[in-house]
């Protein structure tokens, strides 16, 4: 593949209402027609990854979204979120991390699969590129986007952050459709975004068993070590904030941990945290509900949230019968 512009030469300029509801239920809807388990490791698993990855694309296009008009309130709520400058550089830095690691893959499906996550990768950085410029959101100046030196290390620091952020993501984006703060237009026009995200942790799940399976066992105990170490770093990273300066020597203070922070943000209702962590379970099961049960989905996230809306119940209890014995 001689690089990501080859993938899709041509998206659709005006794709017809109903083409457009066929592709979005596709991209939501996958199963393999292959029988029997789908064991990690097994070239009937990776197929099955790779497959779902292609038939599940949808060809929406940025260039010809129609973005829509926001009354004062709602536009000064989105700009003065503080993301956008994360959420464009993380875009460019995935695109350029996951193109990497692909191109260094000897198997040609898994390579296939990386590669068109790229691209796809690359387009969420064109959406957001087209929301700034429409709603004229002030950003700093990007980076310079540097091939990373390790690109097993950093291709997995992207899932593993991108399977964190989008569970949190799931939830907040329902929260703010619930709250009516945010256009019907807007939330319509993220929502495939929104699902392709789903995909590419999808993806990330499956690629992760894969590697795992097929990788000589001697390598397996330094594997595992550097996936403690990348969940280390996330965690660490997320305890920060990250400042920028833009062109007219404005700071920018943009919030490293969003995603877990940010209800406030998205909705004027008073909700507590196991709310929104269920919230965000639900919404989870949801977003992959319609795909194949055989493919693996990311489990660290989910079961911390499972576990923490469990000891806020036992808790709630324990403080309902400490008061009734009062």
């Amino acid at each position: 593949m001689k690089s990501l512009a080859d993938i899709y030469s041509h998206l659709p300029d005006q794709p017809s209402e109903k083409t457009l509801e066929r592709v979005d239920y596709e991209a939501r809807h996958w199963s393999s027609p292959i029988r029997g388990p789908l064991k990690p490791g097994t070239e009937e698993h990776k197929k099955a990854t790779v497959q779902m990855f292609r038939d599940t694309f949808n060809p929406y296009k940025p260039s010809v979204i129609d973005w829509p008009e926001l009354d004062p309130e709602t536009l000064h709520r989105i700009t003065s979120l503080p993301i956008w400058d994360i959420a464009v550089q993380t875009e460019g830095k995935a695109r350029l991390r996951m193109a990497a690691y692909a191109a260094m893959i000897d198997d040609p499906d898994m390579k296939d699969a990386l590669s068109r996550n790229a691209w796809e990768e690359n387009r969420h950085k064109e959406v957001l590129s087209k929301l700034v410029e429409a709603y004229k959101i002030k950003m700093a100046p990007e980076p310079d986007y540097i091939e990373p030196k390790d690109t097993e290390w950093a291709y997995m620091v992207t899932g593993f952050s991108e399977c964190v952020d989008s569970f949190f993501a799931f939830g907040l984006f329902a929260l703010a459709e619930r709250a009516g703060l945010f256009p019907m237009e807007l939330i319509e026009t993220f929502e495939p975004v929104m699902q392709e995200e789903c995909r590419h942790i999808l993806l990330f799940a499956n690629w992760l068993a894969w590697h795992r399976a097929t990788m000589p066992f001697w390598k397996r105990p330094w594997f595992e070590m550097r996936v403690v170490a990348v969940w280390i770093f996330l965690a660490y990273e997320r305890m920060g904030l990250a400042r920028s300066i833009d062109d007219s020597g404005q700071e920018h203070t943009q919030d490293n941990n969003f995603t877990v922070t940010g209800a406030k943000d998205m909705t004027n209702m008073d909700i507590k945290v196991p709310e929104l962590m269920q919230l965000c379970l639900d919404e989870n099961d949801r977003r992959f509900s319609g795909y194949d049960p055989r493919l693996l989905r990311p489990t660290t996230t989910p079961a911390i949230a499972r576990a923490f809306v469990r000891a806020s119940g036992l808790w709630d209890r324990f403080k309902g019968k400490t008061k009734a014995a009062a």
